[in-house]
C-alpha cells in the first residue's frame, strides 16, 4: 500500500486514506478541472458478457468477425493481436476448459470464468511468467473488502457451490473453497460492468485500484470505459482535498430505492448530501413525483401516495390498485413479446402499459420513463424514426431532472435525439441537441475516442448543412 500511495501521490496527484466510517478512500492532493482524467487502469481480469445472441471477444469485447478457439471451443477472439495479448492466461485456461465435460460447460458463467482467471493470473505472477507492479498485482485483490460476514445465508450456499466448481475446474489441491467463495462476495461488492461508449454492458472486469473510490448519489467523477481501460473523469471542479466519488449505482430513483439498491448490494447507508435529506419535505415531495401516484385531478403536479400534498384530493386504494395490477399484468406480457423480438406486438403492449401508467403516475415518474425508453427502443428497431424522436424527446424532461448535468446518460440522450432530428431532416433542431450532447459528452468522455470524434464530426456536417442552406436561401 505504501507503494501504491507513493505511486498515486507522485502521478495523478491522489492519496488514499482509511476513514473509520467508510474504510479506504481516495482523495485529491491536487484541483481537478471538469472532464480531466483522474485516473485510468486496465482490469486485473475481465471476460465479455455471456449471450445467446452473439459472442464477443475475450480481449477487446468487440462481437466482429470472432472466431471461437478451435482447441477449448469456449472462447472468443476477433483476431491474432488480441488472442496474443491474451494468450498467457488463456493457455492454462483453454487447457483446463478442453477437459471439462459438457454439462460443466453449460454451467461455465461468465462470474465463474473471472474466477478461474484470477487464480491463473495470481499463479502466473507467482511464478514470474507475468510480470507484476504496483498497481498490477494479487496484493490489491487481497486487500479488497468481501462483506463476508453480511451475506445471507443462500447466498453463501451459491459462493460456495461456485467455489467447488471453480475447484473442479482448476484441480489445485492447494486451494482453499472458504477463500474461493470470500473472493466471489468480493466481486460481488467490488467488480465493475464494462460498457461501451454508449453505456452498453459488454462484460465484467476487476479493477483494484479504482474500487478504492467509493460512493455518492451526488458523484463529482464518472467512471467510463475505453475499450477494456477503465477511466475516472472529473464531472465538476474537484477542489484539493477533496474525496473522489462515483456513483455504483443507478441514481434516477427516490432516496429509499437508492438506499436499498445500495445495502442489498454493498453493505452500506449512503450518507451523501442527497441522502441525508431522507424523511424531510423536499425529499418526501421528490420520491412522490418519481415513484409515487399522480393526482385525480390532472391540473396538479404533485402526489404523495394517495393523497395529493397540492390539492388534498384522495384517490381511492382499489381504483389504485386495479390500474396497477392491469399494468403489472401487461408489463410482463410486454416484457415477454420484446424478449421473443416479437417487435410489433411489444410495440402495441408497451403503448397499454404506458397508457395505464399516465392514469397512475406523476409525468416525471421513472417507471414511465423507462416504458417510453422501451418504446423508443421498439420504434428505432421498426425504423419507425418519427415516433422514435417523439417518445425521445419525452424523456428529456425526466433525464434533465433526474441525471446532473455532465452525468452521461443525460448527454446520450441529447445524442440520439440530435441523431434523430437531423436523419428526419430536422437540422436546427439537430444542431442544438447534437451541441448538449458535445458539451455533456466531452466532460465525461474526453474528445480524443472514436466516439466522440464521430459526435463532433456529425455536429460539424449538420451545421455545413444548416450554413449551405443559410447561403442557398439568401442567394
Amino acid at each position: 500500500m505504501e507503494d501504491l500511495q507513493k505511486l498515486l501521490l507522485h502521478d495523478h496527484g491522489l492519496s488514499v486514506s482509511t476513514l473509520p466510517e467508510k474504510g479506504r478512500c481516495l482523495f485529491t492532493t491536487r484541483e481537478y478541472s471538469p472532464g480531466e482524467i483522474i485516473l485510468s487502469e486496465e482490469p486485473y481480469v475481465s471476460v465479455p458478457n455471456k449471450t445467446p445472441v452473439k459472442s464477443r471477444c475475450d480481449w477487446c469485447f468487440t462481437s466482429s468477425n470472432v472466431k471461437r478457439c478451435s482447441s477449448c471451443q469456449v472462447v472468443w477472439y476477433c483476431g491474432s493481436k488480441c488472442q496474443t495479448s491474451d494468450w498467457k492466461v488463456h493457455r492454462l485456461e483453454c487447457q483446463l476448459l478442453a477437459k471439462l465435460e459438457k454439462n460443466r460447460i453449460k454451467s461455465l458463467t461468465p462470474s465463474i470464468r473471472l474466477m478461474v482467471k484470477l487464480y491463473l493470473r495470481r499463479k502466473l505472477q507467482n511464478e514470474k511468467v507475468i510480470p507484476t507492479s504496483v498497481t498490477d498485482n494479487y496484493n490489491l485483490v487481497k486487500d479488497l473488502v468481501s462483506h463476508i460476514s453480511e451475506v445471507e445465508e443462500m447466498q453463501l450456499v451459491l459462493y460456495a457451490q461456485m467455489a467447488s466448481l471453480v475447484n473442479i475446474i482448476l484441480q489445485w489441491s492447494t486451494l482453499n473453497i472458504k477463500e474461493i467463495a470470500e473472493n466471489f462476495s468480493k466481486l460481488a461488492c467490488n467488480a465493475h460492468t464494462i460498457c461501451d461508449s454508449e453505456l452498453i454492458p459488454l462484460g465484467t472486469g476487476l479493477y483494484p485500484v479504482i474500487s478504492i473510490i467509493n460512493h455518492s448519489c451526488s458523484p463529482n467523477s464518472v467512471l467510463v470505459f475505453e475499450g477494456r481501460m477503465a477511466t475516472v473523469r472529473a464531472m465538476q471542479t474537484i477542489p484539493k482535498g477533496s474525496e473522489v466519488l462515483i456513483s455504483y449505482i443507478e441514481t434516477a430513483g427516490s432516496t429509499m430505492t437508492r438506499q436499498k439498491a445500495l445495502k442489498d448490494q454493498y453493505f452500506f447507508i449512503c450518507s451523501c448530501p442527497r441522502c441525508i435529506k431522507l424523511g424531510e419535505h423536499d425529499d418526501i415531495e421528490e420520491s412522490a413525483i418519481l415513484e409515487g401516484y399522480r393526482c385525480k385531478n390532472h391540473t396538479c403536479n404533485e402526489s404523495k401516495g394517495f393523497k395529493c400534498q397540492q390539492c388534498g384530493i384522495i384517490r381511492e386504494k382499489e381504483e389504485i390498485v386495479k390500474i396497477a395490477s392491469e399494468e403489472k399484468t401487461m408489463s410482463n406480457k410486454a416484457s415477454v413479446a420484446l424478449s421473443s423480438c416479437h417487435n410489433k406486438e411489444a410495440l402495441d403492449m408497451y403503448l397499454m402499459v404506458e397508457k395505464l401508467q399516465m392514469k397512475l403516475c406523476h409525468s416525471f415518474s421513472i417507471n414511465l420513463m423507462r416504458t417510453r425508453e422501451t418504446l423508443l427502443k421498439i420504434l428505432m428497431e421498426l425504423q419507425d424514426w418519427k415516433k422514435a424522436l417523439t417518445y425521445c424527446r419525452l424523456t428529456i424532461p425526466v433525464y434533465e431532472r433526474v441525471y446532473p448535468k455532465f452525468h452521461p446518460l443525460r448527454g446520450l440522450q441529447y445524442y440520439t435525439c440530435g441523431k434523430l432530428e437531423w436523419l428526419l431532416g430536422y437540422t436546427d433542431e439537430a444542431i442544438k441537441s447534437l451541441t448538449q450532447a458535445v458539451d455533456v459528452l466531452r466532460i465525461t468522455h474526453g474528445t480524443n475516442t472514436s466516439f466522440m470524434k464521430d459526435l463532433i464530426a456529425k455536429l460539424e456536417e449538420a451545421q455545413a448543412e444548416a450554413s449551405y442552406k443559410l447561403s442557398s436561401m439568401d442567394d
